[in-house]
């Protein structure tokens, strides 16, 4: 039987999923302004590519940018692998790991391309009950866009799988 603290919970980690699948679904059907309705005007992104790390502030922001990247690909999909949270449900806070792929395909040669990486999320309920993304770091930790290979003599570049303590994100 669950208490009320536990089914809090389990709502609150349903809305949150909802929210990430949302993101995914915006992000591969290339739907910036609809960034507005789960991210935070205030929202900080981290964006870290292993050889370049970008900050942006505010959904408006992130979405140029991530659009600007997209042009050079004619398929694009945004794929959510797995996701752990931690989420205190009483003081509308909640914290995520997500793992992701982006399976793609060139403008210019018609290869396909995949990208791996984490999100490290920080989540907020404002007083109407609804979640936004208040805080995102992204990290990629595998690539098949060329370059010198990290480690191993696979297809993937791979780097160091990056991870924030859950219980550490602001």
């Amino acid at each position: 039987m669950l208490d009320d603290d536990a089914l809090a919970e389990a709502v609150a980690y349903t809305q949150l999923r909802r929210l990430q699948s949302r993101y995914a679904d915006i992000v591969t059907r290339r739907a910036w302004p609809e960034l507005h309705e789960i991210m935070r005007d205030d929202c900080v992104i981290t964006v870290n590519l292993v050889d370049d790390e970008i900050h942006f502030h505010g959904p408006q922001a992130i979405g140029d940018f991530i659009g600007g990247q997209l042009e050079q690909f004619d398929f694009f999909e945004f794929v959510i692998l797995n996701t752990v949270m931690e989420i205190d449900a009483a003081a509308g806070s909640a914290s995520a790991r997500m793992y992701m792929q982006e399976a793609r395909q060139n403008v210019a040669d018609g290869k396909r391309s995949d990208t791996f990486g984490v999100y490290h999320d920080r989540f907020e309920r404002d007083r109407d009950g609804a979640w936004w993304f208040a805080r995102r770091r992204y990290q990629s930790y595998a690539r098949t866009n060329g370059g010198e290979r990290a480690r191993g003599s696979g297809d993937l570049t791979v780097f160091a799988l990056p991870e924030i303590p859950l219980d550490q994100l602001d």
